[in-house]
């Protein structure tokens, strides 16, 4: 369990946005765009945000809230909140052995963690401090290489598995590439100064890892190790991917045997192909704003999604993630129909700014806030909000 004493870089910490303002200033350039960018005109980044201004909360007033709780029960566990932690790439880029300090807090915290595909921490390090951390993998363009990294997740002890699968067409770089930041990432004077501009990064996080771990590789990509994170020759894996189709899910479906997550579905008809063909939920998502530039947010698009799951068989849970900053935007999410959601980037902030500490901070704040809300709206759980819309508390505007 971390220290209860508030490390004093939080002590002006009080909204998850916040965390970003503070991460920028400890952050290369290059880090920090690749965790807070979007793709292209980044459209979507700012929809993701801007949606939940389409939305109003009614305020119900003399009920009795005093009993209220914002535990919430998925896939046969009562988690501590609604709410759980991404998979982000490269977390350890940011902070120090960053995937373990995500574990252990999202432990603490009791709330899910989804460990990343392209994490540069072995899934098995970040399984022995969270047994309930959920995995999430980039699935290889050949099965030859599919059936081992499956074997692999299943060995190391993971019951979720999450696929993403809005990724099977590269999406443009160019801001990356603008920053300065590159998978494998190339020597060159930029990227030094960079990381000497910036000395506490360089040493608590970059020079730190390297000195007791060794330069960092993609570890969890396949079910060997991958490129590692720096190299002038290196070449990360980009094989294609764009032949992928429904068939490569049925086939995972019948070699795995715990639950089974799709991510990254944004239209109504996606989603009930996959949970016909057998997953056990969906993660309705634009991949952070990383993907189709000018596609919609999730939240949009979770109204239809559920009215076509509920009209066509068994309903199966509904998750969602992008652009959630607020308590508020996280009881208008589930008062739309999500039964969760999940976000990334101020998780990868706050670790930024004061590792587990940091995200154990930014957990309280955002359940606080999801507290705060319950009450004011004149609820008790958060199942009630499922009638939050019938019972005037939601406005569209």
């Amino acid at each position: 369990m971390a220290s209860q004493k508030k490390p004093r870089a939080l002590k002006g910490i009080f909204s998850l946005d916040d965390f970003q303002r503070a991460a920028q200033c400890l952050l290369p350039r290059a880090v920090y765009e690749y965790v807070a960018g979007g793709t292209e005109d980044t459209h979507t980044l700012r929809e993701n945000r801007a949606v939940f201004a389409d939305y109003l909360l009614v305020t119900r007033v003399m009920r009795d809230v005093s009993k209220r709780s914002i535990a919430t029960a998925l896939f046969g566990e009562q988690w501590s909140a609604p709410f759980g932690i991404c998979p982000m790439g490269l977390s350890a880029l940011s902070a120090y052995r960053g995937d373990i300090a995500l574990a252990r807090a999202a432990h603490d915290f009791h709330i899910p963690m989804i460990v990343s595909g392209t994490s540069t921490i072995r899934m098995e390090d970040v399984i022995a401090v969270n047994p309930d951390a959920w995995f999430q993998a980039y699935l290889p363009g050949d099965l030859a290489r599919t059936t081992p990294l499956l074997q692999r997740i299943k060995a190391a002890g993971y019951k979720n598995l999450v696929l993403t699968f809005d990724t099977f067409v590269g999406a443009s770089r160019e801001n990356q590439v603008r920053a300065g930041f590159s998978t494998p990432l190339r020597p060159g004077l930029g990227l030094a100064w960079d990381g000497l501009s910036h000395p506490r990064w360089l040493a608590k996080v970059f020079l730190r890892t390297v000195l007791r771990h060794g330069m960092p590789h993609f570890e969890n990509s396949f079910a060997t190790r991958g490129a590692p994170i720096i190299s002038a020759s290196a070449i990360r894996d980009h094989a294609p991917k764009d032949h992928m189709d429904w068939e490569r899910f049925s086939l995972i479906r019948e070699s795995w045997t715990g639950k089974l997550i799709v991510k990254g579905l944004l239209h109504p008809e996606d989603c009930r192909i996959a949970r016909d063909r057998g997953a056990d939920g969906i993660i309705v998502s634009n991949h952070g704003g990383r993907q189709l530039d000018g596609s919609p947010s999730a939240v949009r698009m979770l109204p239809g999604i559920i009215a076509a799951l509920e009209a066509s068989g068994p309903r199966v849970p509904v998750m969602i993630d992008g652009g959630l900053r607020r308590g508020t935007d996280v009881v208008k999410a589930l008062a739309l129909g999500a039964d969760f959601v999940f976000v990334g980037r101020p998780f990868n902030f706050a670790n930024a700014v004061a590792g587990e500490s940091g995200v154990l901070h930014a957990a309280r704040l955002l359940k606080d806030e999801v507290f705060r809300t319950l009450g004011m709206m004149g609820y008790n759980t958060i199942a009630e909000l499922a009638h939050a819309r019938a019972d005037g508390a939601m406005l569209c505007v």
